[in-house]
């Protein structure tokens, strides 16, 4: 083989790219004749890669052949319509070709010199998708990867506002401080905790009530006693759509309490946040407008290709107080006139995220986006409405969204053994390949998760996921 000491020749790109693009096609034509879940043990696609990499340069048709050989075997289909499980991130044909072309532009958002388009369509977009989801003019959008980089600016802003000399001083100098959030809130959020130096010991779960909602009474209960005990609260993250229930916590009467203690108050609507431009799902998001900060997730429900999570706040300022930092050779002629991105957060480079949500969003419009997400309820709402209905599974939490969580009840089978038989359903359910499904426990009971939010998904998907869960069930409950 020739050393390759050049990049591919423009008709050597265009020949390759046709190639990609048809083996794209072909993937999503026919995503729903593989195995959602590979069938595969840990070590194995290790095992078919080769030891040292090519001392010289392999033809591009070998490259993609070798994924279908070595990669597809290892792949999980999260754009598979009957992969329900987790919050399924599905990526749209737009999406998808929108990735191509930031990738091509391989800008860097660092400043707005360094990509003035990335700055100004970034600006936009969220200009627009905070109209979609109707919230106010006065909250700033910005883009970061996930939801979890989002909620640590958020409490990272949090902790600036109620302590701006962490900036300098850092947090040896500061008084022990508290951050509250649910028993349901996501796991990010102690994570958070640890990289901002608050530490795990330093967030306070609040209970929930019987639909895993956070109670508002515990929250200023628990606020009173850290104050009385030398404890600085700060900041409270509040969640619309937990991740393992989809509850909503009451964001209204715990910004009041944030109000009254002067505590910033951090939404995290990762999931559900979409549906808020949904006229009669309004009911959840109450009191939104009282927060400081909010995170929604296009790549989450709104077909936009992982990684995109849009990142809200009021105080705009607080975050780029807490992160701005501009050494001589990122400083420009312009920066009294413009904005640079890199000083709100702590990411540096930034690729050209924006172009993918501004794809989705002008290839679906506002419109058809909703219907998608109308769908993907009502289709979420019957299969809920036939878990209901059986006598031999029940529902264990409210449903809210898309998502449901429920758990098989045998009859004849005690309490202490239910658990053990759905944790075999679903692995039962998910050997077949036909169908992905998680779970979560919710007051010690093993429960089962299916989440209706791709964008391949039809109502057929879903009669068969419950003739796949029906059918599993009663080979596991014949054989007991």
């Amino acid at each position: 083989m020739p050393k390759r000491i050049s990049d591919m020749t423009p008709e050597e790109f265009s020949a390759a790219g046709k190639r990609v693009i048809e083996w794209a096609e072909r993937y999503l034509k026919d995503i729903e004749t593989y195995r959602v879940l590979p069938d595969i043990k840990p070590g194995e696609i290790n095992k078919r890669m080769p030891d040292s990499p090519p001392d010289f340069g392999e033809e591009f048709d070998k490259i993609l052949e070798d994924v279908d050989r070595i990669v597809m075997p290892g792949i999980t289909h999260w754009q598979h319509p009957k992969f329900m499980a987790y919050f399924a991130s599905t990526a749209s044909g737009p999406g998808i070709l929108a990735d191509i072309v930031s990738s091509t532009f391989n800008s860097n958002g660092m400043v707005w010199k360094s990509s003035p388009a990335l700055t100004e369509v970034e600006a936009k977009t969220l200009e627009w998708y905070r109209s979609m989801l109707g919230l106010p003019g006065n909250f700033k959008g910005i883009i970061y990867d996930t939801a979890s980089i989002s909620s640590f600016h958020g409490i990272a802003a949090a902790r600036d506002y109620k302590f701006p000399e962490s900036r300098t001083k850092g947090m040896s100098s500061l008084p022990a401080m508290r951050l509250y959030c649910s028993e349901q809130a996501h796991s990010s959020i102690e994570k958070a905790a640890i990289a901002l130096g608050v530490g795990i010991e330093g967030v306070r779960k609040i209970k929930v009530d019987s639909e895993f909602r956070m109670i508002p009474a515990e929250l200023e209960k628990a606020i009173n006693e850290d104050i009385a005990m030398g404890i600085d609260p700060f900041c409270v993250v509040a969640t619309i759509g937990t991740t393992s229930t989809t509850s909503v916590d009451p964001v209204d009467a715990i910004s009041s309490i944030c109000r009254k203690y002067d505590l910033w108050l951090h939404v995290d609507a990762a999931y559900a946040g979409v549906t808020a431009m949904l006229p009669e799902m309004k009911i959840h998001f109450k009191g939104i407008e009282n927060a400081d900060s909010i995170v929604s997730n296009p790549h989450k429900w709104l077909f936009v290709p992982i990684d995109l999570s849009v990142f809200y706040t009021k105080r705009p300022e607080t975050l780029k107080r807490a992160f701005s930092l501009v050494p001589e050779y990122l400083k420009t002629e312009v920066d009294a006139e413009v904005e640079n991105l890199m000083d709100y957060g702590i990411q540096l480079g930034r690729r050209f995220r924006a172009l993918k949500l501004w794809f989705v969003i002008r290839y679906f419009g506002v419109e058809g986006l909703k219907e998608i997400l109308r769908k993907h309820i009502r289709l979420a709402q019957s299969f809920a409405d036939w878990i209901r209905e059986s006598n031999e599974f029940e529902l264990l939490a409210p449903a809210p969204f898309s998502a449901v969580c429920f758990r098989a009840v045998p009859p004849g089978l005690k309490e202490e053994d239910l658990n053990k038989f759905n944790k075999l359903l679903l692995e039962r359910i998910n050997s077949t390949g036909e169908l992905f499904l998680t779970h979560t426990v919710l007051n010690d009971k093993f429960t089962i998760r299916l989440v209706v939010s791709g964008i391949r998904q039809e109502e057929r998907h879903v009669e068969e996921a419950r003739k796949v869960i029906k059918r599993e069930y009663e080979t596991l409950l014949n054989n007991q």
